[in-house]
């Protein structure tokens, strides 16, 4: 059977280079820490990183630190901002990825923060009038606490704005920019944010690889301790193999940037005309249909049926697709970005399929998806008839 795969923004394909990298990367044993030639030189293949890194965010190579993935970056930056820097307040939204979400619960349930959650409108965006009210309404210690492109709808965020209106109002701004990061061009010389966080195997790099954006002037504490690896911002050995291939997996992406994300957009675009032909009644949730207001990468679809196995179904043709994120696949329940766009009427009678694209996605995949789609929908209509 022919396999297909379309949840790449659950993880991606490992890029052969990487894997190249990678190897050479494992034959150099060293510690980093070591003092000698051994040790020297593995230290020397992740300071490249870093500095490449920070070459592409444009910001100083001590502002890139190494963690395991964007979950562990995301939780060092909200519980070291409350723990170290004094934050009573954070204000995000109820759409955020669950490593943000369950992590700012665990700050309100056992430091006692503050949490206002600005409710997104029915298309998933978030009122910047609202979040400026918000920030005007306290004197107190905020972390703005807000992704850069919502892993479900593709939804973006104005970060830029939302960063300026942090800075004006003197709050802290981190943004998840795990789906972001090597898939646009970032320039957080331009973008006052004070955090952000990156996942590898997002841009076809390794899984356990990813980094934190610590602005310099944060101030921000390790949670990790045990040495002064990192800048002292998390200890223990880095995983020098992991950041080599980070590091390889970003520079393909951001040299091939414009040709991945034309070739990207257009797979996307013609999905979209696909999936409307396929599958009469079909919807798209959230802006992930609009070109420009959505991340490229994404693609949320609203199928006009019931069917809680229709992840199942389409994986027994050899497609791979999501019916929510990764980290909530299995669930029976809807997700909270489903809830907080569609009523229950919606909830009770559609089903939400999220299909995601790489560069390596082709047309006759799509074509693919869309003949399974269109027989599963259309065995359906058959048992809405008889019924």
């Amino acid at each position: 059977m022919k396999k297909i795969y379309l949840d790449n923004a659950a993880t991606t394909p490992l890029a052969d280079e990487v894997i190249t990298e990678m190897v050479s990367a494992m034959k150099n044993f060293g510690n980093p820490s070591s003092t000698h030639s051994y040790g020297q030189e593995a230290k020397i293949l992740i300071e490249n990183v870093r500095r490449q890194v920070a070459d592409d965010l444009k910001v100083t190579p001590a502002e890139i630190i190494f963690t395991s993935c964007g979950t562990e970056s995301n939780n060092m930056i909200i519980k070291s901002c409350v723990r170290n820097l004094g934050v009573q307040r954070i204000i995000t939204s109820p759409i955020e990825h669950k490593c943000v979400a369950e992590t700012i619960t665990e700050m309100r349930t056992r430091k006692n923060v503050e949490v206002v959650y600005l409710k997104p409108d029915k298309t998933g965006d978030i009122s910047l009038d609202e979040l400026e009210k918000t920030l005007k309404s306290s004197d107190v210690k905020t972390l703005v606490s807000l992704m850069h492109a919502n892993n479900e709808i593709g939804n973006l965020l104005d970060i830029k704005k939302v960063a300026t209106i942090c800075k004006e109002n003197g709050a802290l701004f981190h943004s998840d920019t795990v789906q972001t990061i090597a898939h646009m061009d970032i320039d957080f010389s331009e973008i006052p944010v004070d955090f952000a966080s990156c996942s590898a195997h997002k841009f076809h790099g390794p899984k356990g690889s990813g980094f934190a954006f610590i602005r310099k002037s944060s101030g921000l504490k390790s949670l990790i301790t045990g040495g002064p690896q990192e800048r002292s911002l998390r200890a223990g050995t880095e995983n020098v193999a992991g950041i080599v291939g980070l590091g390889k997996a970003m520079e393909l992406a951001m040299t091939n940037l414009d040709a991945y994300s034309k070739h990207i957009q257009e797979i996307k675009d013609y999905t979209i005309a696909r999936i409307t032909e396929s599958v009469p009644g079909v919807r798209f949730n959230g802006r992930s249909a609009e070109a420009g207001a959505s991340l490229y990468t994404v693609l949320s679809v609203l199928l006009p049926f019931k069917d809680p196995m229709i992840g199942m179904k389409l994986d027994m043709q050899g497609i791979a697709v999501s019916q929510g994120s990764a980290c909530s696949s299995g669930a029976s329940k809807p997700s909270m970005v489903m809830l907080m766009l569609l009523d229950d009427e919606e909830l009770n009678a559609t089903t939400p399929l999220r299909v995601s694209f790489s560069h390596l996605t082709t047309r006759e995949e799509i074509d693919d998806l869309c003949e399974v789609l269109k027989k599963i929908a259309s065995g359906h209509l058959i048992e809405n008839v008889n019924g």
